[in-house]
């Protein structure tokens, strides 16, 4: 009910362009509503401590332009209240001293499931609206709905990518761009794609487990490939997702991998783009006698703390106006999103996935239309190339290679076994077309 209690805003996990917007959008709609609004700050960090001083008034003077800013006034962290029961306890026990009997969480999959967990032990005392938040784009929604902070960090993905491709043909060399999305690779693939990009990796394409020589040999494939036609540049973007389908041996192997507080590999403490150009050179330099020049680089910070592009700015504020006036409203226990231009609250229960117990994480489609446009316009190699129809480029890939046609197609060909089946465009009444 408006007039009622107080409302606490809370950010978890990692920043994400239109942060500030959503917490200004719910904080002016909260005082509207006749509700103090309480910021928390640091996530749920003091939270499971029992410590209640860190939190600031949120009035409309203050917060009023903050949508124009990247970050979060009111910083973020990776605590996590369900990594104990006392934890979780200690939360719900500091918002009700509070005063707070309305949350608006914000945050990406393991915030997701903190809100569904403080809804459960709260019960009727607090009500929980959850703001999806993540540039991996890979919360559990429809297929046309990004999370908010995804296009901007796309935006800036591309010009960083635009870039490197002009500074890799300028000198001659490759470059292996690693960027964020710890389990899908919705964020590389718009990168790669809007930037055309040589070839973009994503978790979804492969086996799993993943072996590293998989990766490895694809770029190897891409370079004869791309020096047959003529060039020794190119710029290959991978998800970091990779990193986590790679066998588990091979992942034991890496050091300095350690695990954040939900239990994920903390990705950011070792650089997958380095591991991956280490082991084609080495490959390139022990099986093919070749030492091109490759660099390697990681795209992750530059993204998250981005000023919002408009459409982000838009988007980020009607989420939180309608997770602010949902609680008010007197709903509770929903994930907040907009879809074709209208409030859809997603309940919690939905939002589980059965086979894990934990929060849905949407993957890119490998029959989607959209990735098979992407997949096409990749210089990499293809079913295709290996028809007999194709034995003249073959050979040319092969001399790139300083192989024959048969060492080239023993080494190389079964990479094609996971490429997606072709585009089939369809007629108004589904027949196929061509």
């Amino acid at each position: 009910m408006a007039g009622v209690g107080r409302m606490g805003i809370v950010v978890g996990g990692g920043p994400a362009p239109g942060i500030n917007a959503v917490i200004g959008a719910a904080a002016i709609r909260g005082a509207v509503g006749g509700v103090q609004v309480l910021g928390i700050e640091d996530g749920f960090s003091w939270l499971i401590k029992g410590q209640t001083e860190h939190v600031t008034h949120l009035t409309t003077d203050s917060i009023s332009r903050i949508h124009f800013w990247g970050g979060s006034v009111l910083r973020t962290s990776r605590a996590n209240p369900t990594e104990k029961a006392e934890y979780l306890d200690a939360v719900v026990r500091s918002l009700k001293s509070l005063g707070i009997d309305k949350l608006v969480t914000i945050g990406g999959d393991d915030t997701a499931w903190t809100a569904m967990n403080i809804q459960r032990v709260a019960g009727e005392a607090i009500s929980v609206g959850h703001v999806p938040k993540t540039i991996d784009n890979d919360l559990d929604l429809p297929p046309h709905v990004d999370t908010f902070g995804f296009q901007t960090a796309r935006r800036v993905g591309v010009e960083i990518v635009k870039n490197l491709m002009v500074d890799a043909h300028t000198c001659s060399r490759w470059y292996f761009a690693v960027a964020m999305g710890r389990k899908a690779g919705h964020l590389a693939l718009g990168i790669g794609k809007s930037a055309s990009a040589t070839l973009t990796l994503i978790p979804e394409e492969f086996p799993d487990p993943l072996p590293l020589r998989a990766i490895v040999d694809t770029l190897i494939g891409a370079m004869m490939k791309r020096r047959a036609q003529g060039r020794a540049d190119g710029v290959a973007v991978l998800a970091e997702g990779l990193l986590l389908k790679l066998d588990q041996k091979e992942l034991a192997e890496i050091d300095g991998m350690g695990l954040d507080e939900h239990g994920n590999p903390r990705l950011a403490e070792v650089s997958f783009a380095e591991i991956v150009a280490d082991a084609v050179r080495k490959a390139l330099r022990d099986e093919f006698n070749q030492k091109p020049t490759i660099v390697h680089k990681d795209i992750g910070y530059e993204l998250r703390c981005a000023d919002p592009t408009p459409l982000d700015m838009e988007y980020s504020r009607d989420l939180g106006y309608c997770a602010a006036k949902y609680l008010l409203s007197g709903g509770k226990g929903v994930m907040v999103s907009l879809q074709g231009g209208n409030f859809v609250p997603i309940p919690f229960d939905r939002l589980v996935d059965p086979a894990t117990g934990r929060t849905k994480v949407r993957m890119v489609d490998m029959r989607s239309t959209r990735y098979a446009i992407a997949r096409r316009y990749m210089i990499r190699l293809r079913r295709d190339d290996f028809k007999p129809m194709a034995e003249k480029d073959l050979a040319s890939y092969a001399r790139a290679a300083g192989l024959t046609a048969a060492e080239f197609r023993d080494r190389f060909e079964y990479l094609v076994q996971w490429e997606p089946p072709p585009l089939i465009l369809r007629d108004p009444d589904g027949n196929p077309l061509g």
